[in-house]
């Protein structure tokens, strides 16, 4: 692509630990768009675990990485610069259903930075999907989810990527006014419509839909936004393009179900079709 010819190219990560609405399928095409969009910033305002930041393989001059949960922004910032610290942290730790219990009782405001980090990170990889406030997740065909020798590359890969990236903890409308410019682009992941409560109670609201519609029609940049496919989702931004995409997702070894995504975004990337 001609813009990155001006960019790093850099080696693609994989996310840390599972997380609800990772993109483990979409995330190819999210990215030939990011990098079919000429950019000179970079700003996710919903990073989540980085399941689209962490793999793309070019970096422009600005990378943002914005999460509402400081959890997740702390677990980056550890991983930028005490990853090893991290890893001595973790390195005696089991894959435990009472150690599991245990830290998710743990009030994170009682620990050190560095002792938050461990605990997130070690919820995440341990939860059944990604989710903290779900159940312990082990299955009898499938290795332990945590494990040090596995993760230790995993997060070196990360700690690599994530160098110079700049990490904020803002409310989403409050980070794209801030970096706005002709020269960024935003790609936002936000709760998909329906489960507006779904990375926690009171963070995000169905209002909050129209309202980014309304702010993404007036920023100066550029954006994309991946969301589920569903009537009152087009309507809300009809005034941009949007492109469904039809994906698989596996349940079973028996087979799998169809879902609907969109892509949406207000400039037109030159891409091979779907």
């Amino acid at each position: 692509m001609r813009q990155n010819q001006f960019m790093k190219q850099v080696r693609p990560a994989a996310p840390v630990a599972p997380w609800l609405g990772g993109k483990k399928r979409l995330h190819p095409a999210i990215i030939e768009r990011i990098d079919a969009t000429p950019h000179k910033a970079y700003v996710e305002p919903f990073v989540g675990m980085g399941g689209v930041f962490l793999r793309r393989r070019f970096k422009p001059r600005l990378e943002v990485a914005n999460d509402f949960n400081g959890e997740i922004v702390n677990l980056f910032r550890i991983l930028q610069r005490h990853h090893q610290q991290l890893l001595d942290v973790m390195r005696f730790q089991v894959a435990s259903r009472r150690d599991f219990e245990r830290l998710r009782e743990t009030d994170p405001k009682t620990l050190t930075e560095l002792e938050r980090a461990a605990r997130f990170l070690y919820l995440q990889r341990l939860a059944f999907g990604g989710q903290v406030r779900g159940v312990f997740g082990v299955a009898p065909e499938t290795a332990a989810r945590f494990s040090l020798s596995r993760l230790e590359p995993i997060l070196e890969a990360a700690h690599e990527r994530l160098e110079a990236v700049v990490f904020e903890c803002l409310d989403w409308s409050e980070l794209i006014q801030r970096y706005d410019g002709p020269e960024t682009l935003f790609y936002l992941d936000p709760p998909y419509f329906g489960g507006e409560n779904d990375y926690g109670k009171g963070m995000f609201d169905r209002l909050h839909y129209a309202r980014m519609a309304e702010c993404l029609g007036q920023i100066k940049g550029a954006f994309i936004l991946s969301i589920n496919d569903l009537p009152e989702v087009r309507e809300l931004f009809t005034r941009f393009i949007i492109e469904p995409v039809k994906l698989t997702y596996s349940i079973s070894s028996a087979g799998g179900t169809e879902a609907s995504e969109l892509i949406i975004s207000n400039r037109e990337a030159r891409i091979r079709l779907l």
